[in-house]
């Protein structure tokens, strides 16, 4: 349950502070919202408070959880599927709506690997970047650093060999 005031994760979207608490009638009944601001694009998404947790709505990762993410980020002895882009693309995206920012750190790091191989669709490489903008919001607030210091520290992982 959230507060007023509280930053959540939403799925596909990032990081948001809950700005209300609202009772809306929708489809005949009463129900609580979340009214939440998402901070990396200003969007304000309606979250019924029943279906919060279903929907994927989650805390910010813990500034100890930070070490895991840089780990999956590390790993480079991963199989990337050969399948046609566009299916990979789907399953990179569903890994994505899911909210975990583990997923989100393993579909960054399989792109930029793929990325060394071959040239990525307009589509992959849209997706890296906005895998890359969650987990940079994410772990910026976790840790309370600057995004700028964040997005070297992935710069730097992700190059390593």
């Amino acid at each position: 349950m959230f507060k007023v005031g509280d930053l959540a994760v939403y799925p596909a979207q990032g990081v948001g502070k809950i700005e209300a608490i609202e009772n809306r009638e929708f489809m005949g009944s009463h129900q609580l919202f979340y009214i939440m601001k998402i901070m990396g694009n200003g969007i304000k998404i309606m979250i019924p408070m029943d279906s919060a947790e279903a929907v994927g709505l989650r805390e910010v990762i813990r500034e100890t959880e930070i070490p895991k993410v840089y780990e999956i980020l590390k790993r480079k002895d991963v199989t990337i599927d050969k399948q046609t882009w566009n299916k990979r693309y789907k399953e990179y995206l569903d890994k994505i709506k899911t909210g975990s920012v583990y997923e989100i750190a393993r579909v960054l790091r399989d792109l930029f690997i793929l990325k060394s191989d071959k040239n990525l669709s307009f589509g992959e490489k849209k997706m890296m970047d906005t895998a890359k903008s969650l987990l940079i919001k994410e772990i910026s607030i976790a840790s309370r650093s600057e995004e700028t210091k964040i997005e070297k520290d992935l710069a730097s992982i992700l190059t390593l060999q």
